[in-house]
């Protein structure tokens, strides 16, 4: 005869190994040294990172009490086999057909809000508090059950539908990955340069060291008086702009007729590890708008800079403003990460470059 499980007593067990588990994290953080968590990043500007870390009473006690009745639901909804997932990396059916897998990715989900809701009780000033919590967020979403096969229920129900083909295919990638020595998005050998990719017509106008300059043939019988300089991120090449002829920024651009020039970067290697990033500013960003403005005999041209890329000619307008100088008419920004009490993006465009006064609006990075 099969004995009943004693829910009752389970549920007491579950919400003392909870009780555990909250102490031991809220030890684990406390007993940091984050002088050595980030001691390999960049610190410049940055307050001196605390040897241990102070946290909120109120908000932690806040914290424990929503803990406790967080895990008491979790061990509830579990029993009753109708655990909710409210988060996109286990929307599949597969994690709910699965009271195992269920039950993890919630564990997972609360033990994360709790992390993160830690590093916000610490007392600590913006800067540092913004690098704990994304320290912990960084921590989190790599232990997250969607990434490890073992516990990945969409990933175990894709290999017995494909009857192993989807592992073997995936084996297949992280092999092809391992010899060429980076992750690969998609299938590379399919594009093709001046094919079915970057098909706007140009040709390099100006290179050294950092970039070359394309200037793109103009598709219309006259063009603006101000020429159009682009300045893509480093990352990424300038035809992250120029994919296909239906979503082509730079098409775009030259077929409403702008004089179209856009930097295109050189990947780094050991000949630049003495560049710094003046040698970007400079050499790069100025030296780019410089060029546009001999080529056109332009006295101020427009700009648009994407990415880092935008980071990059901010700066460049910065200090050209402080020599006096404002060859720059009209400074778009895309998507681009800039010094601000939280991480954000901003998207902004100004008709008076490095102005203060320059309308921007908030773009949250999701």
């Amino acid at each position: 005869m099969t004995k009943t499980p004693d829910w009752t007593a389970m549920g007491q067990q579950f919400q003392q190994v909870a009780g555990e588990s909250w102490t031991k994290a809220l030890q684990n953080f406390q007993s940091m040294n984050m002088a050595d968590v980030f001691s390999g990043l960049p610190m410049q500007g940055m307050p001196e990172m605390p040897k241990a870390l102070n946290f909120s009473k109120e908000k932690l006690e806040a914290l424990q009490k929503q803990y406790v009745e967080e895990a008491t639901q979790l061990w509830n909804q579990s029993i009753t086999a109708k655990t909710e997932l409210k988060d996109k990396r286990f929307a599949s059916d597969a994690w709910a057909a699965n009271p195992v897998a269920a039950f993890s990715a919630a564990a997972y989900l609360l033990n994360t809000r709790t992390l993160m809701g830690l590093a916000d009780a610490v007392e600590a000033d913006p800067k540092t508090t913004a690098r704990i919590r994304f320290a912990v967020e960084q921590a989190s979403a790599a232990m997250a059950p969607s990434n490890f096969l073992a516990l990945n229920a969409e990933a175990q129900k894709k290999i017995v539908e494909t009857k192993g083909e989807s592992l073997a295919k995936g084996m297949q990638n992280l092999m092809h990955d391992m010899r060429q020595g980076r992750v690969s998005m998609t299938d590379e050998s399919i594009f093709e340069v001046g094919k079915n990719v970057a098909t706007t017509e140009g040709a390099v106008v100006f290179e050294n060291e950092l970039f070359q300059l394309i200037e793109y043939k103009p598709l219309t019988a006259k063009v603006y008086e101000k020429p159009f300089l682009l300045i893509p991120p480093c990352i990424n090449k300038f035809y992250i702009l120029d994919l296909q002829p239906t979503n082509s920024f730079i098409r775009y651009a030259v077929s409403e007729g702008h004089r179209t020039f856009v930097v295109s970067w050189r990947n780094p290697d050991a000949s630049m590890d003495k560049l710094t990033w003046d040698n970007y500013i400079e050499d790069a960003a100025i030296t780019a708008i410089k060029t546009v403005q001999d080529i056109t005999a332009a006295k101020q041209i427009n700009a648009l800079g994407f990415c880092v890329g935008g980071t990059i000619l901010s700066n460049a307008l910065a200090v050209l403003a402080a020599r006096g100088d404002k060859p720059v008419a009209s400074a778009t920004f895309l998507p681009h990460c800039w010094t601000s009490p939280t991480p954000a993006y901003w998207m902004c465009s100004s008709t008076k470059p490095s102005s203060s006064s320059a309308k921007c609006k908030w773009a949250r990075a999701a």
